[in-house]
């Protein structure tokens, strides 16, 4: 039985992740700022068989929440073994001729400040202990940036520099990181980037099956539940319809 942090933990990828520890039998520790949909999952996990549940309210962009998440889980439970980093979020559609920075600012501290924030805070505790696992959740966004995605891009690629920085830094001491990027994934992700209006985000998926929470999470707990002698740097997946974050086989065009 490990104990796993998940960050963005009430809804899409965060959601699906925290359960799938759950019904494996590990101790589950979830965040994230909508309290209600915390308590909820918590008690869902505990039925769906983990052990031991801690679920707080965690804003990954203020540092004094980071602090207290992370002192109340030790008093709790302990250190994590293995840290998911999901919180984040794209936002508007924004090009850059045309921005007004606010989102850019939203996009670079959740999805890049909150990511190194949290590893700050729980990382010398696994080092001090000798293991540990750090696992983002990034985008194939990080590898190819596309017209009005240019910041979320920027945000996802930098994880990815963050990522290899981590392994040098932490080489021989017991530390594994990995990256899970994913293509186009029908979750809260477009009704969020296109602030609530549903309509338009589900133009996004017409013609083709995009991914599911549930398969990023497969892949989030492949790479967690490998040996501690094997670290899997980077899972890429996508949507078998998807070639990058521009080439998408529909079978009808977006209405």
């Amino acid at each position: 039985m490990a104990l796993v942090l998940v960050t963005g933990a009430s809804s899409g990828f965060g959601l699906a992740t925290a359960r799938t520890f759950a019904e494996a039998g590990h101790a589950v520790a979830i965040g994230a700022r909508r309290e209600e949909r915390l308590a909820r999952l918590a008690e869902e996990l505990r039925s769906l068989g983990a052990p031991s549940v801690f679920a707080r309210a965690l804003d990954v962009t203020d540092r004094k929440s980071i602090d207290f998440f992370r002192d109340e889980l030790a008093d709790a439970i302990g250190v994590p073994d293995t840290l998911v980093n999901n919180a984040g979020l794209a936002r508007g559609t924004e090009r850059v001729a045309d921005a007004e920075g606010i989102a850019w600012r939203e996009m670079i501290e959740t999805n890049l400040l909150g990511s190194l924030w949290m590893t700050r805070s729980f990382l010398p505790a696994m080092l001090e202990r000798g293991s540990g696992h750090v696992i983002y959740v990034g985008s194939v966004a990080g590898h190819k940036g596309y017209a009005g995605g240019s910041v979320y891009c920027a945000t996802k690629a930098g994880i990815l520099r963050i990522c290899e920085a981590l392994r040098l830094e932490t080489l021989g001491r017991g530390i594994r990181v990995t990256t899970v990027d994913p293509g186009a994934a029908e979750t809260e992700f477009s009704i969020v980037r296109f602030s609530g209006d549903e309509a338009a985000a589900e133009k996004v998926y017409d013609g083709y099956e995009p991914l599911h929470a549930q398969d990023v999470a497969d892949c989030v707990y492949f790479a967690a539940t490998r040996p501690p002698h094997v670290n899997i740097d980077e899972i890429k997946v996508m949507p078998t319809a998807q070639a990058d974050p521009w080439h998408v086989a529909r079978t009808t065009e977006p209405s």
